[in-house]
């Protein structure tokens, strides 16, 4: 097998106000790199990376730069894993120096090649039509568009709907938790929250206690990552905790290993693009389940071609949680594809094709 690589950089702009507790957002670039085999052009696997700009520790200028290497590298003639097995690529790749959107973007382009340069990352039951459990994403935004999201996503069928807070006055968006809990019972809609670390540590017990009463399934990240005090807020929290923010940077086993068993946390929040692409989350999830911690996989607002990966690697999993997987139509200007959500579910419709022509 010869193969050939290249990249392409193309920038996706939100159909909505994007807003986190960091600032909104109006747009988001990605760069899809793309492999090979010089005999059949026409067969290629496609990879995406999608660094968020404030959160990931990889900057623009470093991904442009990492992919030229990577680029060169693979036309030069180096040498490729034995295998797709995820082990094996990490034997070859870890030595690359690649960051983690960089790295993601070359494990699903080396695994869509493989399985034969058709979308499919992982031959599992998920491209075939079996749909994963997700949840519903309410953005940040004014009350009443909040509240508006809220009912739009339970008429969709959604029964898990994720709140992001941290960016209104707490009061208000308790208003909306309890619009939540006087309009639908408890047991047909399990809400989760992601602070993304907003939250004080001196303020943080007495939110997360008045939180508490909305029977909250778990909060992500309520503080700052590196607070001496989440280990505390762990065993002591009335709300279960989801790390996310916390992970970034923890890449070697025995500091996963560390954080693991100092924080305690009850719940994992995965993100491949930051958390060190699949062979990195595959080990936090070895850990974690080893350790009886829960765990769920989120996207980064990729594109469609990198939540399409995410959701094939989820499904390799018995899933118990629904998967944060609800970003496919936040880009009015996303790749057409065979993804598609009906009633808080993700599917692939095989009756849908992708449209890459302005990625070829």
């Amino acid at each position: 097998m010869a193969l050939q690589a290249s990249y392409t950089k193309r920038t996706f702009h939100f159909s909505f106000n994007a807003r986190t507790s960091r600032g909104a957002m109006k747009q988001r670039d990605s760069w899809f790199l793309k492999l090979w085999d010089t005999s059949s052009p026409d067969q290629f696997g496609l990879g995406e990376a999608a660094p968020v700009s404030g959160l990931s520790l990889e900057k623009p200028s470093e991904v442009h730069h990492q992919l030229d290497e990577l680029v060169a590298r693979v036309n030069a003639g180096a040498a490729m894993p034995s295998s797709s097995d995820l082990e094996a690529m990490q034997a070859t790749f870890g030595s690359w120096g690649l960051s983690p959107s960089v790295y993601l973007a070359l494990e699903t382009a080396w695994l869509d090649l493989r399985n034969g340069g058709r979308r499919v990352i992982f031959d599992n039951e998920f491209h075939k039509g079996k749909p994963l459990d997700i949840n519903g994403l309410v953005w940040m935004g004014g009350l009443d568009f909040m509240l508006q999201q809220v009912s739009i996503k339970i008429d969709e069928g959604f029964t898990c709907i994720k709140l992001k807070i941290g960016g209104l006055n707490f009061e208000k968006e308790m208003d909306i938790l309890n619009f939540i809990r006087r309009k639908y019972f408890r047991d047909q809609i399990t809400i989760r929250l992601d602070a993304n670390g907003a939250f004080k540590s001196d303020q943080a017990m007495y939110k997360l206690m008045d939180l508490s009463r909305f029977d909250i399934h778990s909060i992500e990240q309520p503080i700052k990552p590196g607070s001496p005090f989440l280990a505390e807020l762990c065993q002591k929290s009335p709300i279960p905790i989801a790390l996310d923010e916390e992970l970034i940077g923890v890449s070697s086993r025995q500091a996963k290993v560390d954080l693991l068993e100092t924080i305690k946390p009850q719940f994992l929040v995965l993100k491949p693009t930051l958390h060190g692409g699949f062979c990195g989350c595959a080990e936090w999830i070895r850990l974690a389940e080893e350790r009886k911690v829960g765990w769920w996989l989120t996207s980064s607002m990729e594109s469609s071609v990198g939540l399409n990966a995410l959701a094939q690697f989820a499904a390799q999993y018995p899933l118990e949680l629904p998967q944060g997987l609800g970003t496919g139509m936040i880009f009015r200007d996303n790749i057409p594809s065979p993804l598609e959500v009906k009633k808080g579910q993700l599917r692939w419709n095989s009756q849908e094709n992708w449209d890459l022509s302005e990625d070829n």
